[in-house]
């Protein structure tokens, strides 16, 4: 299961996510981020990653694909700060 909280911000939103990002929660937040984009620009678009607890392939796909378009990820350490350099090529 996968929660996602829109946070509104004066400068854009951020989407909060909490819980699995996998299986249909890819799609789920697909959706999300689909509804977003008519009204935001993808760089005013923040994920906070730091309740995630796993992510799949198609999750990763996800997650790049927001971060090449100008998103803005986010996660305050642990494993997810790893998945978010192993995504945006940020690794060591």
């Amino acid at each position: 299961m996968l929660r996602i909280t829109d946070r509104p911000r004066p400068d854009g939103v951020t989407l909060v996510l909490e819980g699995r990002l996998a299986g249909p929660w890819v799609d789920e937040l697909t959706r999300c981020w689909a509804a977003l984009l008519p009204t935001h620009d993808a760089r005013t678009i923040r994920v906070e990653l730091d309740a995630v607890t796993f992510v799949d392939a198609a999750g990763r796909a996800l997650l790049r694909a927001m971060h090449e378009r100008g998103a803005v990820l986010e996660a305050s350490g642990g494993m997810n700060r790893l998945l978010l350099d192993e995504i945006t090529d940020r690794r060591p």
